[in-house]
């Protein structure tokens, strides 16, 4: 069975908010399934963005690729709106990742949905 990377634009994903935005490399970058795009912040306090799936879905797997990371935050919703999030997954890291580090979190199949109308 092949997987399906839901985090896609062509799979209904959108990227509804981000704290920074750069025109060459805007926040639609995280989810174009392009290796060679990427989003860029200005670095300055803590950058976020929220990702809306437009349906039900099942995450078994993220895997994020980025430079100078001290913190990641991770925070869901299932509302039907970006509203009410709650911590997900906390992870602090410690190298100096200067030269990108792509990571992979396990999440073992938590379902993260949105209600019914």
């Amino acid at each position: 069975m092949r997987k399906i990377d839901l985090c896609l634009s062509s799979e209904g994903s959108e990227v509804i908010l981000a704290t920074s935005s750069d025109e060459k490399h805007p926040p639609e970058n995280i989810i174009d399934g392009n290796p060679e795009t990427f989003w860029t912040t200005t670095g300055m306090f803590p950058q976020e963005f929220i990702i809306c799936f437009h349906k039900h879905v099942r995450i078994e797997r993220l895997i994020i690729q980025s430079y100078f990371v001290q913190t990641l935050k991770i925070e869901k919703s299932t509302s039907k709106e970006p509203v009410d999030f709650e911590q997900w997954i906390e992870k602090e890291y410690h190298e100096n990742n200067s030269k990108g580090i792509k990571r992979g979190i396990n999440l073992q199949g938590q379902k993260i949905k949105q209600p019914a109308n």
